[in-house]
């Protein structure tokens, strides 16, 4: 087998009838691509891990993950420090690695551009024993990744997850955290963000200035100030001015240690994970190659 495209038929909260039309697009791709392959269509959460492991076992050359970034993580995941390369057709809720890559949502297009590329190595991230690709953290964004994992299908997609955010963004209250070791200062966080690329989806920049291939890390901490700053702030999101809020603070780092009183919920990509009182966290050099032009 020389390709294998795993198809996540729920990524973005798309329709039943749209979610078989995907498996029948990505059949029709591999075979116009004249190069053999598969077809694969996840069933659960960590079928794309298992069905991307398989793959590899079976000697794919590529393996594409046509879904959201929970797709990619997984599939990624099962392709670090290999020889396979990864491809992308995002159709996800924010599709951050996409963005990161330039890779748009026109399928046709994302497998030919795939098909036509030569691998290049990108880096990986790892928080609390789990890696990720793009972002990954604690605070309000795992906390919105969390509400949003239990939200039901109909729920899904970005306009679901902008909801669950206003909604949520109410009531939180930010906690305290020690980032960098126990002789750190402790501080009262709205969200500690480890990024790998700029991104949490769809242009919202939290590192404007990461890059998936310069062995570091990106490191934000937002400490709110006041709730009515933090809404006036999100704007600087999409326009790549976060780092001029105030409280916001910006580093590269390589390793680092995140610490609360409280065992803490974190996300990779936004998938959302329970994690204990300390999660350590460090960058993977090199570790997935990825096939995009």
């Amino acid at each position: 087998m020389s390709i294998a495209i795993i198809v996540n038929p729920i990524s973005g909260g798309v329709r039943p009838g749209a979610a078989r039309r995907r498996a029948e697009i990505a059949s029709a791709l591999l075979a116009s691509s004249r190069e053999e392959g598969e077809v694969f269509v996840t069933e659960r959460k960590g079928h794309a891990r298992e069905l991307a492991a398989g793959a590899v076992a079976r000697g794919a050359r590529l393996v594409v993950a046509w879904g959201g970034d929970g797709t990619v993580n997984e599939v990624a995941s099962s392709l670090v420090f290999g020889s396979t390369s990864l491809a992308i057709v995002p159709s996800g809720s924010g599709n951050g690695l996409a963005r990161a890559l330039g890779i748009g949502r026109e399928p046709a297009r994302a497998m030919k551009n795939a098909l036509a590329a030569a691998p290049r190595a990108i880096d990986a991230g790892e928080l609390g024993g789990r890696l990720f690709f793009s972002v990954a953290g604690v605070g309000f964004d795992a906390h919105v990744a969390s509400c949003f994992d239990r939200e039901s299908v109909g729920r899904r997609g970005f306009s679901g997850y902008l909801l669950i955010a206003a909604r949520e963004l109410v009531s939180y209250r930010p906690s305290t955290y020690r980032v960098g070791g126990a002789d750190a200062p402790p501080v009262q966080a709205l969200l500690v963000t480890l990024a790998n690329s700029s991104q949490f989806g769809n242009g919202a920049r939290i590192a404007p200035d990461a890059r998936v291939d310069d062995g570091k890390l990106d490191l934000v901490v937002i400490e709110e100030v006041s709730r009515l700053k933090t809404l006036c702030g999100l704007p600087r999101l999409f326009t790549g001015g976060i780092a001029r809020q105030a409280g916001v603070s910006i580093r590269k780092i390589e390793r680092t240690t995140i610490e609360s009183e409280d065992p803490m919920t974190f996300h990779v990509d936004g998938e959302p994970v329970q994690g204990g009182t300390r999660l350590d966290a460090r960058v993977l050099r090199g570790a997935l190659q990825v096939s995009v032009v």
